[in-house]
């Protein structure tokens, strides 16, 4: 009897641990079923995930939950007037939290933050209805620790009617469609789901995510779990093996602009792949209007630096694993890397020592300009605001020569 009770707990034990094992076989990922999920990198890739998750990458959306959203909500000016009898508040409201329409003293709308863009250098937020997201008016901006309009909302009437296109999660998250996915990603068609007039809340993949960057992973984790000791990677891009071209392409997805015409889904592009067959300019590759927000890889391809290299792209100066760096010295390494020995004129050595320049190369050649595209204004306040960024577009500009 008592051998039986051991067999019978051996044999429980066994199928509670198969289980298990299946569950996590099974997993699904709303990309399709060759993608492992990020969380199954950490066993490996502990360093690069534990940095990635305070990036601004993987930040690009998030649920609207406590400690996403940007803004104190317990204190300060949460206000936005319109004029004498329209306003909009901020509110919080049980565990969710609100942006409230009052007419005359009342309560005319109430949308509640339910995914969050950015959170950088500002935030901006959507709430859901009819299977669609709708932007906020209001966005919170790290420059002025307060709320302004969204870029390109009016300030003197709410507005609340502005759809957020699919494509633009296609930079902003890993995954978004109509449906359900149980089939491998390569069988999915992307480009049909992008004309779809509905978003299946169930298939949104938050932020950029390792597989976003490197690929479906499925086949990848399975190898290296049974093969440990080797260290080559399996079945997935890896960027060292990557062209120029290549590494170029797969920031350029997101990071060159939005204002040509799209062949197929950002979606569907994959680490290698030609961004061409994606996404074509129509612009001048050379004209001088690209705005310093979200046209990052084409100011720099503007760049004497990156014209007369053959090797520099963008992870010279990034990693993509973690936000840039705000040590300006560490970027001047790199620039010092090819201007050994560079002296400055007279007439630049006057404004600072040759020490204090050789630290600062990109406060000088890549300034902060202000943003033509993103503009906001704040509550009671007619004078119209401009993001400020730098530019990636390295070069001499005026009152900074040699």
């Amino acid at each position: 009897m008592k051998k039986t009770r051991i067999l019978f707990a051996v044999v429980i034990l066994i199928a509670f641990f198969a289980s298990c094992k299946n569950e996590s076989d099974n997993y699904i990922d709303p990309r399709g079923t060759d993608y492992a999920g990020s969380e199954s990198c950490i066993q490996c890739h502990q360093v690069q995930y534990n940095m990635s998750l305070q990036s601004s990458h993987l930040k690009a959306t998030a649920p609207a939950i406590s400690g996403n959203v940007l803004g104190n909500f317990d204190k300060g000016n949460h206000t936005f007037i319109y004029d004498k009898d329209t306003k909009l508040v901020m509110e919080k409201r049980n565990d969710s939290l609100y942006q409230v329409l009052y007419k005359n003293g009342k309560e005319v709308q109430a949308h509640r933050f339910e995914i969050v863009f950015g959170s950088k250098h500002a935030q901006t937020s959507v709430y859901w209805r009819n299977n669609n997201t709708y932007e906020l008016p209001l966005s919170y901006y790290n420059a002025i620790n307060n709320w302004a309009t969204s870029p390109g909302f009016p300030a003197d009437k709410p507005y609340f009617d502005r759809k957020i296109e699919r494509d633009c999660y296609a930079c902003h998250s890993s995954n978004i469609s109509s449906r359900s996915v149980n089939q491998k990603s390569d069988e999915v068609n992307f480009l049909s789901a992008d004309v779809e007039d509905v978003i299946n809340k169930k298939t949104i993949v938050y932020g950029i995510d390792c597989e976003r960057c490197h690929g479906p992973a499925k086949k990848h984790a399975e190898f290296h779990l049974k093969n440990p000791d080797i260290k080559v990677a399996n079945s997935i891009v890896s960027y060292k093996t990557l062209n120029r071209q290549q590494k170029l392409d797969a920031c350029a997805l997101c990071h060159a602009g939005n204002d040509g015409m799209k062949m197929k889904s950002r979606f569907d592009f994959k680490p290698g792949d030609n961004l061409s067959e994606f996404y074509r300019s129509t612009r001048d590759p050379n004209d001088t209007t690209f705005d310093v927000h979200g046209n990052q890889f084409r100011l720099m391809s503007q760049s004497k630096c990156f014209i007369k290299s053959e090797k520099m792209d963008c992870i010279t100066c990034h990693n993509p694993h973690e936000n840039a760096s705000k040590n300006l010295a560490s970027y001047s390494k790199i620039c010092m890397s090819c201007h050994q020995g560079l002296k400055h004129n007279d007439t630049t050595l006057k404004t600072m020592s040759g020490s204090l320049l050789a630290n600062n190369c990109v406060e000088c050649h890549m300034p902060k300009k202000m943003s033509n595209a993103i503009k906001f204004q704040i509550s009671n306040s007619k004078q119209m605001s401009n993001y400020i960024l730098r530019t990636h577009k390295i070069g001499i500009y005026s009152g900074n020569k040699k």
